[in-house]
């Protein structure tokens, strides 16, 4: 077993085994588990557990290992956790009567967990599991779309930029029918039918459509329309399953759920669908046209805390709508000034706290992450335990996204091709109304202002005098290190 298949089954043991997990997902940064019994689990020991950067138990339990990590903690904690399912089958009783017992308090707990589940944390899930997995494709083809525009600029291998346009343009021009599968798959419908619909939005055809005496343009929608057909369809086809016949339901329940589906997306969703991406449009313009200044200060300072709290993934939609519609999203850059605030605070920390090394040393290895926008190392592992410097951290991003902001309030917007990526790693995927170059220019002084507000904010107002004086104690720092030793 390698490294991560040991992380792996060191996770598995302190969430209380693989009886107490009934999902595993991973986004970029969080290994997202659901838990049947959250008293089952090792909470603090997770926290302390080497290669843990924090912890966010919310309507998944989140155990943040940061990027690349993630993705093979999580493969490997899936495959034990399938393994486990099949020694131990479904309903099948596992041990002693005991065990049984407890077995049943576990799933009469998760019960009652799921009685006190909100609508919009339900909400936040399902838009995660939806579009999370979409995430990797959207940054390569953005990359490859702002290669490709560099190209282009320059004048440079004209032979080969219609290639490179087709690479990134075609999982763009499908996205409807990537999303359509997810929804349906997470909404219990079968997902292949909830990619046949997806595919209605994007169909040629659909332009000899008369709506409301308008015809339909392909793509009209985007992934609103797609996200509703998909959700519509796996209700539907879950209400014919129960009423159609076993020996019929493999005909006539797929048929008729993607014909009253595809009839209600033609000539419903894809019209109310397409007035509410074209409003999300407007408004991100008029936003930033009049008011670009304040809604960057607002936006940037506020973003740091809905990361700690996995809410940021509400705005995944509202990014992929303004990809398709502008082809960049002009929130991302904001949003991104907030990581920027938090590395110009934790570099202010490295400085005011000399004499910590354990500080210092998580500092150092986190801070290479931030610079690349994974927020999550210097959140768990610095500001937040800390206090202050995490208010003084959102302050740095308040002040960059304020910056960007009266850039787009005074006549040049900057948006970025693709979502996920931040910081110094968002470079590659920029854009503008003026163009690539601008666009570069306005989003690398957005983050020296921010570096900048959030080392200032910190530096003079991150620390107490008590917190000084007992951060950078000698026994404070003494014990530090022999904590950091005996672990």
């Amino acid at each position: 077993m390698d490294k991560y298949g040991t992380f792996a089954a060191d996770l598995l043991d302190l969430v209380g085994g693989a009886e107490n997990v009934n999902s595993v997902a991973n986004c970029m940064t969080r290994l997202r588990l659901g838990i049947n019994d959250p008293g089952k689990v090792a909470d603090q020991r997770i926290k302390d557990y080497d290669g843990v950067l924090g912890v966010v138990d919310g309507d998944t339990y989140q155990i943040v290992l940061g990027p690349g990590a993630v993705t093979k903690v999580a493969e490997a904690f899936g495959k034990l956790v399938d393994e486990h399912r099949v020694a131990v089958p479904a309903g099948k009783p596992a041990g002693n009567d005991a065990e049984r017992l407890a077995a049943e308090g576990a799933a009469l707990k998760a019960k009652q967990k799921a009685r006190n589940e909100t609508p919009f944390k339900l909400f936040l899930r399902r838009i995660a599991n939806i579009f999370v997995p979409l995430i990797p494709a959207l940054i390569a083809a953005g990359i490859i779309a702002g290669i490709n525009g560099l190209l282009i600029n320059l004048h440079w291998l004209n032979g080969i930029q219609p290639a490179l346009a087709a690479i990134s343009g075609g999982f763009m021009s499908l996205i409807s029918v990537f999303v359509g599968y997810n929804a349906a798959k997470e909404f219990g419908g079968t997902p292949i039918l909830g990619g046949a619909v997806g595919g209605i939005i994007v169909y040629a055809g659909v332009a000899k459509i008369v709506v409301f005496g308008q015809h339909l343009s392909p793509g009209q929608g985007g992934v609103l329309g797609a996200l509703g057909a998909a959700v519509l369809c796996a209700y539907l086809e879950k209400w014919f399953r129960r009423w159609v016949p076993e020996t019929l339901d493999v005909l006539v329940t797929p048929t008729l759920a993607l014909l009253i589906s595809g009839l209600v997306t033609l000539f419903v969703l894809m019209f109310i669908a397409g007035e509410v991406s074209t409003a999300i449009g407007h408004s991100a313009t008029w936003l930033l046209t009049h008011a670009g200044a304040v809604a960057g200060l607002i936006l940037g300072g506020l973003f740091l805390p809905l990361v700690m709290l996995g809410l940021h993934q509400a705005l995944i939609p509202i990014h992929t709508t303004l990809i398709e519609q502008q082809s960049y999203t002009v929130l991302l850059p904001i949003l991104a000034m907030a990581g920027a605030g938090q590395v110009g605070a934790a570099i202010a920390i490295a400085l005011r706290l000399k004499r910590n090394k354990a500080i210092r040393k998580t500092i150092r290895s986190a801070l290479p992450a931030g610079l690349l926008g994974v927020g999550e190392p210097l959140i768990y592992g610095v500001s937040l335990p800390l206090g202050r410097p995490f208010i003084t951290a959102c302050i740095g991003g308040a002040l960059g996204g304020g910056f960007i902001g009266l850039v787009s309030q005074i006549g040049t917007t900057v948006g970025s091709k693709a979502i996920g990526p931040s910081g110094l790693a968002l470079f590659p995927l920029l854009d503008g109304s003026n163009g690539i170059g601008p666009a570069v220019a306005i989003y690398a002084g957005g983050l020296l202002v921010g570096y900048a507000g959030g080392f200032l904010a910190t530096y003079f107002f991150g620390f107490s005098k008590e917190m000084l004086e007992d951060l950078n104690s000698e026994a404070a720092a003494e014990e530090l290190e022999e904590l950091e030793h005996a672990a």
